[in-house]
C-alpha cells in the first residue's frame, strides 16, 4: 500500500508540474515531436560556416520543467535532456520541495571554442550538443546552485546524485573539480566517444 501511495504521489506531482508549465507557456507548442518539449522550431542557425544547428529549436520548459532562460539546442540534446530530467534530477530531489521546477540554464547554443579557449576546437556548444546549468530550483523556490552549494552538507549530495546520473544519457558530463572551468555549473552534452561517455 505504501508503495502504491508513494508512486501516486510523485505522479500527480509531475502531472501537476507539468499542468502548471504548459498554463505559463500557453500558445507555446511543442517540438521534436515529443508534446513533453515545450518551445519553438527556429530552423537552421549557421555562425561563420564554423558553428551550427541544421534543425534548431527554442527549448522553454522539459516535461513540466521550466527552463529559467529558453535554450536554443537541436532535438538530440533536448531529448536527452528530458532523459535527465526524469532519470537524473527528479529522483535525487523526490518529494523534497515540492519537486523540480526550473533548471537555472546558463548556456547552451554559443558559437565559441571549448571553454572560450584561444586554438581550441569548436564547443559542442557551437552544434547546439550541449548545455550547461547552474542550478535546480524547486517548486517552492528553493535553489540548488552549484556554486554555493556542491560541497554542501545538506545539498551536495543531492546535486552529485543528479550529475552522477547524467554519465551515459549524455556523452560528457563535467562539473566542479573536472578541469577548472565548471566550477559554477555543470556541463552536458551529446558528444559520442569510441571509449564510451566521459565524465568527471
Amino acid at each position: 500500500m505504501f508503495l502504491a501511495a508513494s508512486c501516486g504521489g510523485a505522479r500527480d506531482t509531475m502531472d501537476a508540474s507539468l499542468k502548471a508549465v504548459r498554463a505559463r507557456f500557453a500558445g507555446q507548442g511543442s517540438v521534436c515531436g515529443d508534446p513533453a518539449l515545450i518551445g519553438e522550431r527556429i530552423g537552421a542557425v549557421e555562425a561563420n560556416g564554423i558553428c551550427g544547428i541544421e534543425n534548431a529549436v527554442l527549448l522553454r520548459a522539459v516535461d513540466g520543467v521550466a527552463l529559467s532562460t529558453p535554450a536554443t539546442l537541436n532535438c538530440g540534446t533536448a531529448k536527452a535532456l528530458k532523459t535527465w530530467v526524469n532519470t537524473a534530477a527528479r529522483p535525487a530531489v523526490g518529494r523534497r520541495g515540492g519537486g523540480v521546477g526550473e533548471l537555472k540554464v546558463a548556456a547552451s547554443y554559443a558559437c565559441r571554442t571549448r571553454n572560450s579557449q584561444r586554438g581550441a576546437k569548436v564547443s559542442e556548444h557551437g552544434k547546439g550538443n550541449a548545455i550547461d546549468i547552474a542550478a535546480v530550483r524547486l517548486m517552492d523556490g528553493t535553489e540548488l546552485s552549484v556554486l554555493h552549494h556542491w560541497h554542501d552538507r545538506k545539498n551536495g549530495p543531492t546535486l552529485k546524485r543528479m550529475h552522477k546520473a547524467a554519465c551515459g544519457t549524455f556523452g560528457t558530463t563535467l562539473g566542479p573539480g573536472s578541469d577548472g572551468f565548471h566550477e559554477d555549473h555543470v556541463h552536458y552534452d551529446i558528444a559520442r566517444y569510441r571509449g564510451g561517455p566521459y565524465c568527471k
